[in-house]
């Protein structure tokens, strides 16, 4: 199987190997700041990879076994704006005009995703990449909030997708925070979604979702079995 290299020189640029402890130092060293700064993008990052390399391997080899997911591996493709950049001019009821909205509407950019550092392969690197770079994708498409809820009640789906502890220690980080109100409404709620959403969809990891950005949204939300977040007053 071939690469394309300049893929792998991005994905690699600013990788570190780390020693048994090195790495055991570096992540608990995230976990606390996360925690501390749940806003930290780079710590929540490098808790993910130090903590996350069986789970990586996990989805790297369920994406090994899926056609879609081998293609995505053969391909390597960035969720960066010069290549996902032409979902802002698609129609209006598209997925990549879905998508376009929701980064449009925070001022988000495809590019702001933190390096991968802490993978000890190019394979492994990728995964993690992609992973890191198909959130976005997985906020439009169960048409969660980037508030506090909404980002753990993703990580609950990403979770159960994955299976990363990073997941499962930003859920608690996350709704410790939670005031009284919201703390109702997410296992009143987003939480028994969450859990069904996250077991009824299809392997999330091995779909090559640039190459559905022109098909109508509901289309692919049932193809993929994606069930919207609940309408629920915040």
């Amino acid at each position: 199987m071939t690469y394309r290299t300049d893929t792998i020189t991005m994905v690699e640029g600013a990788r570190v190997r780390l020693r048994g402890w090195q790495q055991a130092a570096v992540a608990l060293g995230s976990a606390v700041g996360a925690l501390v700064d749940p806003r930290r993008a780079d710590l929540i990052a490098a808790l993910g990879e130090t903590t996350g390399k069986p789970a990586f391997e996990r989805v790297l080899e369920r994406m090994k076994r899926n056609p879609e997911g081998r293609e995505i591996l053969l391909d390597r493709p960035r969720v960066i704006s010069s290549n996902v950049g032409h979902a802002w001019d698609l129609p209006a009821n598209t997925f990549g005009a879905a998508y376009a909205k929701f980064m449009g509407s925070r001022n988000f950019s495809p590019d702001d995703r933190p390096p991968v550092r802490f993978m000890e392969t190019d394979e492994l690197a990728y995964v993690a990449m992609r992973a890191r770079e198909v959130h976005d994708f997985w906020h439009t498409l169960f048409d969660l909030p980037t508030n506090l809820i909404g980002e753990s009640a993703l990580k609950v789906i990403e979770f159960e997708q994955m299976l990363l502890p990073m997941c499962f220690l930003s859920v608690i980080g996350g709704t410790a925070r939670f005031n009284d109100k919201q703390r109702s409404l997410f296992y009143k709620h987003y939480f028994p979604w969450a859990v069904q959403a996250g077991m009824k969809s299809t392997d999330l990891m091995c779909v090559y979702y640039e190459k559905h950005f022109h098909e109508d949204l509901e289309v692919v939300r049932q193809r993929w079995g994606i069930i919207p977040a609940p309408s629920v007053q915040q």
